[in-house]
């Protein structure tokens, strides 16, 4: 099979394991220990799992869609 013909190249693939990598990272920042029936646990509604956690995952998403999309340009045009 010729290199020419596949959808992505190794800079998509790169580019999809960094997006993932991302959202995994904004997953990460969203856990935490919640409240129960008898203890109250304020920390649910920090700013960190708000809105820091989902805005990386956004990012996250949306470089994922990037890197999906991105075509390099062919070099070998002239041939």
């Amino acid at each position: 099979m010729d290199k020419k013909n596949l959808a992505f190249t190794r800079v998509n693939y790169i580019l999809l394991v960094i997006g993932m990598a991302i959202v995994v990272l904004g997953f990460i920042l969203m856990s935490g220990a919640g409240s129960t029936e008898t203890a109250y646990n304020p920390d649910i509604f920090s700013a960190r799992r708000i809105k820091v956690a989902p805005l990386v995952c956004l990012i996250g998403f949306v470089s994922m869609i990037f890197a999906v999309m991105y075509k390099a340009k062919d070099q070998e045009e002239t041939k």
